[in-house]
């Protein structure tokens, strides 16, 4: 149940939230260097290792479509163009969705980890 509420709550994050057309927002692992990890990069995607310490944030950064799995989950709070939204992640948690742009902000008290395969 937990599962189905999580993918509700980030379906109405991006669904009120279009990735804008502003050439000056960068990928992850060039916004935030220091939270993002890059893993594997070719033709086809980009795969980078999250990880949000405990009060932490990235900067304001952009996806393509992306699957993540959340290795070690937690309470975050992910802000779009739209609005703020408190989450609590589970270990384990795995989404998908199409392009975005939002910063996320780790407001719990363990360290939040996740992988992202995103599309070229």
């Amino acid at each position: 149940m937990k599962k189905v509420v999580l993918s509700a709550v980030f379906s109405a994050l991006l669904f009120g939230s279009a990735l804008a057309e502003d050439t000056k927002v960068e990928s992850a692992h060039i916004a935030s260097p220091n939270q993002y990890e890059l893993l594997l990069e070719n033709e086809e995607v980009t795969v980078l290792k999250m990880k949000l310490k405990p009060g932490e944030q990235d900067n304001w950064h952009k996806h393509n479509a992306e699957t993540v799995y959340f290795e070690k989950g937690g309470k975050a709070t992910i802000t779009t163009n739209e609005k703020d939204m408190t989450l609590e992640i589970p270990d384990g948690y795995v989404m998908w969705h199409d392009q975005w742009e939002h910063q996320v902000k780790n407001v719990g008290d363990t360290t939040i980890t996740a992988i992202i395969v995103e599309k070229k």
